[in-house]
């Protein structure tokens, strides 16, 4: 009866070396990088199933000719190319940048006014920071009905307020009907809606400011004014960035607002991406343009995401 012979490395006393492949991974991820391979490969299948397969899938739709209940027909670029040469696409891409950059500095503006309200020395302080954040608590829809009874041609309160009361102007004006007027409505609700997260951001941020700094500010002579510019806003730097980013984001990609208020009207006056967007894939049922669209969208987003999220001060410090 013959046996195996051969002894195994531990009775030899030889040690068995990994591959180069193993040690070039142990040196890049670590000495327990097969552990931690097993802690994050359900979160990489959770994100490959939720996040990667829909947006290759969705990248597949936007090159195809889709219509709802028919099959899809792989048509390449087509789609892209005819919407670059479409002025409704065209329209909707400006109308978009007007709406969100003219909505996001002005909460800028008022949510840093509103933080250095709030952190002065004003009775009721904790009253006031409850109010002003009702428009940023209240639903969305809520909000947008009743600015549209607000705007009413006939019976909005704001025609009343300007005609009957005040007096400033002869007749009503039709704030959502009228093409002069109806981006600078949908911005003001956008504005009155979302300055609050700005202002409570920023209040949190100041409060986070050591009050030494102040006091070596003043010491030195700096007047309020010097304090918030060489103090205050270096201190807020990171704070303002992140801001910023979500709120540009979010106002870019709004639907609610403007679809409730103006459905995009008049005559394409504020039609921005998101309602392009859906009227093109629950109106016409053009799938494949509607997600070509969609997808239209992620290069502004990811340039402005690669500047504000690249860490470049927005405020220079002080030598």
């Amino acid at each position: 009866m013959s046996t195996d012979a051969r002894p195994y490395p531990a009775q030899t006393g030889l040690e068995v070396r990994p591959g180069a492949a193993s040690l070039r991974l142990e040196r890049w991820l670590g000495p327990d990088w097969r552990l931690g391979l097993l802690f994050v490969a359900p979160i990489v299948v959770l994100v490959l199933a939720l996040v990667a397969y829909p947006f290759c899938y969705a990248i597949y739709l936007s090159m195809t000719r889709k219509f709802v209940g028919m099959p899809p027909v792989f048509v390449g670029f087509e789609n892209y190319i005819r919407l670059a040469s479409d002025g409704f696409f065209q329209r909707a891409v400006w109308n978009s940048v007007i709406f969100t950059f003219g909505s996001v500095i002005f909460k800028l503006v008022l949510g840093m006014a509103m933080a250095l309200v709030l952190t002065s020395k004003i009775r009721f302080r904790s009253v006031f920071t409850g109010i002003l954040l009702v428009p940023w608590v209240a639903p969305t829809v809520v909000s947008a009905l009743n600015f549209l009874w607000i705007y009413d041609g006939s019976l909005g309160v704001l025609n009343y307020l300007l005609v009957k009361v005040f007096r400033i102007l002869p007749q009503g004006v039709g704030w959502l009907s009228e093409a002069g007027t109806a981006m600078a409505a949908v911005i003001f609700v956008n504005i009155w809606r979302g300055f609050p997260f700005f202002g409570i951001s920023f209040l949190a941020g100041m409060k986070a400011i050591p009050a030494e700094l102040y006091e070596a500010a003043s010491f030195d002579g700096a007047n309020t004014f010097q304090r918030f510019v060489h103090v205050t806003l270096p201190g807020l730097r990171n704070i303002v960035i992140i801001v910023v980013l979500l709120s540009t984001i979010w106002t870019f990609n709004d639907f609610a607002i403007v679809y409730i208020l103006t459905k995009g009207g008049p005559g394409g006056a504020t039609m921005v991406l998101p309602v392009f967007t859906y009227e093109l894939a629950f109106g016409a049922q053009r799938l494949g343009d509607a997600i070509a669209v969609a997808l239209y969208m992620l290069p502004g987003l990811a340039i402005v995401i690669t500047v504000l999220g690249s860490g470049e001060p927005v405020f220079p410090p002080e030598e």
